[in-house]
């Protein structure tokens, strides 16, 4: 074998090998050092605030922190009370009106089945039978197969959900644990920022720092930019259904809009994916006048967002909405819920990596054995 391939080889083996280990050591570690990543992002968002209270009012970088930790960490804790509180009213008001709702689809499945429609397809079905007589066991027995099917689904829905309240009620001690362990990482992280960072920079070799500052600067204006217009997108999305949701006079209308809020963080569907089936279920119920509001609240949600996101993305790098479908469907299969999130992020530093020419230097690597 030439030497030049050969040394090509070596050298592409070695890229590959180490791409391998970053990805299976984030996978692996990612589980046991999230607390601390979250502090890291917590002790970011909060580091112009401290320097502003360090600067301004003349407090100590310890005690600026502090001050900084209980206000963001005091006001979450004030909002997220507050939300937690009317949604569990909203959802306890819901699961009492559910029994209704379910009386009012039963009827309305009556009054469909004795439509003469269906009653005429019903006689045909019989008449087949009576002629064809062999055929009655064969019916009979999908009829119960899917019966059966049906009720095992139920039952499985039903058991995940009392499941998950029971997982969700034993992880609370766990979960404040976790939280107390990110209240200090972030303290800590943030009184000893500078020092951090420098000691952070000294494991990136020369040759790759500027390249690791360009996809820095490039992450910061797109990541946290990306982030910060979904929040602000989903935010005036949840704004205006609950706005409408009340002059609609809609029960559970908070419930309702956090939800909308979150669905709207899927590209193409988005909003749709709750407001079309339910103003069609108006429709077919005869509630006219819901059928009619949502369909002008769904229409106002849409021409909002027309006007607002590409302001609300002009100072961001956003994603095209079909990489960015791929990449959450992808970070769900393998990070579950949270993977909503990572997926679309890690598509933003690649994306990042790729800007600032981390390919190519890898390629030069490869083929030249140097980086430039």
């Amino acid at each position: 074998m030439d030497n030049v391939l050969r040394k090509r080889l070596l050298r592409g083996t070695w890229v590959l090998l180490v791409l391998i280990l970053l990805i299976g050591g984030f996978y692996w570690v990612l589980p046991l050092m999230y607390p601390f990543l979250i502090a890291w992002l917590i002790a970011y968002a909060m580091n112009p605030f401290v320097r502003w209270l360090q600067n301004a009012v003349k407090l100590p970088r310890w005690l600026a922190v502090t001050a900084a930790l209980l206000v963001y960490f005091g006001g979450a804790g004030v909002v997220l009370s507050a939300a937690i509180t009317r949604l569990v009213k909203e959802l306890i008001s819901l699961a009492e009106s559910l029994d209704q709702h379910i009386e009012n689809w039963r009827n309305w499945f009556v009054e469909w089945s004795q439509s003469e429609g269906i009653q005429n397809i019903i006689n045909e079905i019989n008449r087949f039978v009576a002629d064809n007589p062999n055929y009655e066991n064969t019916i009979n027995q999908n009829i119960d197969n899917t019966t059966s099917t049906i009720s095992s689904a139920i039952s499985r829905l039903l058991s995940g959900l009392l499941s998950g309240i029971v997982q969700l009620l034993t992880s609370l001690p766990n979960l404040g644990l976790i939280l107390v362990v990110i209240l200090l990482a972030a303290f800590f992280i943030s009184k000893n920022w500078e020092r951090h960072i420098r000691f952070l920079a000294g494991f990136i070799p020369p040759a790759f720092r500027k390249t690791a500052g360009e996809v820095w600067r490039d992450l910061q204006k797109a990541l946290f930019g990306y982030l910060r217009a979904q929040f602000i997108m989903i935010s005036i999305t949840a704004v205006i259904v609950l706005i409408g949701l009340l002059i609609l006079r809609v029960d559970s209308a908070f419930t309702y809009a956090l939800l909308i809020g979150l669905v709207d963080l899927l590209p193409y569907l988005g909003v749709g994916t709750v407001m079309v089936p339910w103003l069609v279920y108006a429709y077919m119920t005869g509630d006219l006048r819901l059928g009619i509001g949502l369909s002008i609240l769904y229409g106002v949600i849409l021409v909002a967002r027309q006007l607002i996101e590409p302001k609300v993305l002009a100072s961001s790098v956003g994603l095209d909405p079909l990489p960015t479908l791929i990449a959450m469907f992808v970070g769900l299969k393998l990070f579950g819920v949270l993977g909503l999130i990572i997926g679309p992020v890690s598509f933003v530093v690649v994306g990042a990596m790729i800007r600032a020419g981390v390919l190519r230097d890898l390629r030069n690597y490869i083929v030249n054995g140097r980086l430039r």
